[in-house]
């Protein structure tokens, strides 16, 4: 089906300042021939700064005056009142205008965004709509998240009671009545950001509706109020900022969406069975949402129809491969599901095998006999290059661990990309990976790699710098593909989980200083505290509770 886009763009010029104004239609003018009117994301406008005018793929300078306190002053008050997200709108239209204060609360910079409302777009997943589950819409910032929700409302409120709780006046447009391109659907607008939660279950119990929207669920509350929403069998369509459901699952505000996760001891025969140790990764409770949709870019998505089914099998290391749907270039609706890993280009690791009849000695890989990178020595590579191949064109390799934490294991592995698929036998294994401790032991399951004829690696500790240097050597990866930035968040995301679960504060290894930002503000995310401490190069950051 072929789509419509509407952006009332006149209302949003209607806005600036005459000069501004007159600017930005000649600069629309001007690159009319190389980006069309409906490529314009936002108009940026800060105090004694040039306005800029940034398009999908450029960004131009509109004008070459600077911005003064009166042009700023003329917009805030031709548009509707700044809440608590700094947000503000103009009545009937879909475009936001975020504000930016100094330290006595003054606006000294405003982000005008184009509202778009575009029609068709939900074709895509219509189908999974009508099924009548929960739906989670993930993707990065300016994806196109919000213009799915507001499609969804419009379609399933030609047949369902529909209600959207807006936070930021952002589905429905600025003002009392809702932007026609919600269609039939209700509105409940929350007066302020942290109260998201309570609008969501007041509109549960007192409007009785069959469908619930929902943007940006961000909040420890929010994850609670979409549980409870999802259990009294109302439909929940909402939207969360991740790539992947490997983002969700490392993220400990929003992992409840998914199921959560939570440490399980097993039994000792569960144990031997599994290959593991006693203690392993499960997924708490059933999902919030049904199905989990990537959103890659506005045309192309990677389905999850099953979450529980996905959830489980990334908690065992099995390779995921979700349902793609894009559109051609004929803007028909392709579905398709992702390919298994190629044969690489290059070798992957590990000694050839002896000729035959000729039993060898496994390769053996000791950490505390090799260099090891470490957090300080990764972070040299921080600004290198990203590698040209991913780990998804190398060989899938099957593992058996004996001792080896697979959590640690498979999030090592996710971080190189390399696919690694852990097996229960050394009958159907590739690699062996074992600890330092349990090898001298000689446990039977490890006194049997001679019989198989397959590499020996021996990690000095259940560390994941260990097992990312493991992983590396094994898959021939060069010292620029081990990603030290996925060391450092991980090592944040255990630091929040503590704090969340009692821990007074955390203390995480000293980083530089783009690594801190991340840090910081994934502590942000969490509704917790952060610091910085210290004096390079010994400068880290500290994670505490309000």
């Amino acid at each position: 089906m072929e789509t419509n886009a509407t952006n009332d763009l006149e209302a949003l010029l209607a806005v600036f300042p005459q000069a501004i104004k007159n600017a930005l239609i000649q600069t629309l003018a001007d690159t009319k021939k190389i980006q069309a009117q409906g490529d314009l994301i936002e108009v940026v406008l800060d105090l004694g700064r040039r306005p800029k005018a940034y398009f999908t793929h450029t960004e131009v300078v509109i004008a070459e005056t600077e911005i003064q306190q009166a042009d700023i002053e003329t917009i805030i008050a031709q548009i509707g009142k700044f809440m608590g997200d700094n947000r503000a709108g103009i009545e009937r239209t879909l475009h936001r205008i975020s504000g930016i204060r100094n330290r006595q609360g003054k606006i000294i910079g405003l982000t005008c965004r184009v509202g778009r409302a575009i029609y068709g777009t939900i074709d895509i997943i219509r189908d999974l709509l009508e099924t009548g589950q929960s739906i989670l819409l993930l993707g990065r910032p300016g994806v196109g998240k919000t213009t799915l929700l507001r499609e969804a409302a419009r379609i399933l409120a030609e047949s369902k009671r529909v209600i959207v709780v807006d936070t930021s006046n952002e589905i429905a447009g600025d003002g009392d009545i809702p932007h026609p391109a919600i269609g039939k659907a209700r509105r409940m607008q929350v007066p302020r950001p942290e109260l998201q939660h309570h609008v969501m279950i007041e509109a549960v119990e007192n409007h009785t509706p069959e469908v619930i929207i929902i943007d940006e669920i961000g909040r420890l509350e929010e994850t609670e109020a979409a549980r409870t929403i999802a259990e009294r069998g109302v439909q929940l369509i909402g939207t969360a900022h991740g790539n992947t459901l490997n983002n969700l699952l490392v993220n400990p505000t929003l992992a409840d969406l998914v199921g959560g996760i939570d440490s399980v001891t097993l039994s000792d025969e569960e144990a031997r069975r599994r290959n593991t140790q006693k203690t392993v990764l499960e997924r708490r409770s059933p999902p919030t949402f049904d199905i989990l949709i990537e959103i890659q870019d506005r045309n192309t998505l990677a389905v999850h129809r099953d979450v529980a089914r996905a959830v489980d099998g990334l908690l065992r290391g099995r390779l995921i491969q979700p349902e793609i749907r894009f559109r051609d270039e004929n803007g028909d609706i392709q579905i398709s599901y992702a390919p298994p890993p190629p044969t690489p280009g290059r070798k992957s690791g590990g000694q050839p095998a002896g000729e035959a009849g000729q039993p060898r000695r496994p390769r053996v890989f000791r950490p505390d006999e090799a260099p090891l990178q470490t957090l300080e020595d990764l972070e040299a590579n921080l600004t290198a290059s990203p590698p040209e191949n991913t780990g998804f064109q190398l060989a899938p390799k099957k593992v058996f661990i004996y001792g080896v934490n697979q959590s640690r294991l498979r999030q090592a592995a996710f971080s190189l990309q390399v696919p690694l698929t852990v097996v229960d036998s050394l009958k159907e294994a590739e690699v062996c990976i074992t600890t330092k401790s349990h090898y001298r032991k000689h446990p039977q399951p490890i006194a049997g790699v001679d019989e198989y004829d397959i590499p020996l690696y021996i990690l000095r500790t259940n560390t994941s710098v260990q097992m990312e240097t493991c992983l590396a050597d094994i898959f021939s990866l060069g010292p620029h593909e081990v990603d030290p930035l996925a060391v450092a968040m991980r090592e944040t995301h255990e630091a929040i989980r503590k704090v969340l679960h009692g821990s007074k504060s955390a203390e995480l290894k000293p980083q530089n200083a783009s690594v801190r930002r991340k840090q910081h503000e994934m502590a942000r995310q969490s509704n917790l505290v952060s610091q910085s401490m210290g004096k390079d190069p010994q400068r880290r950051v500290k994670i505490y509770r309000t």
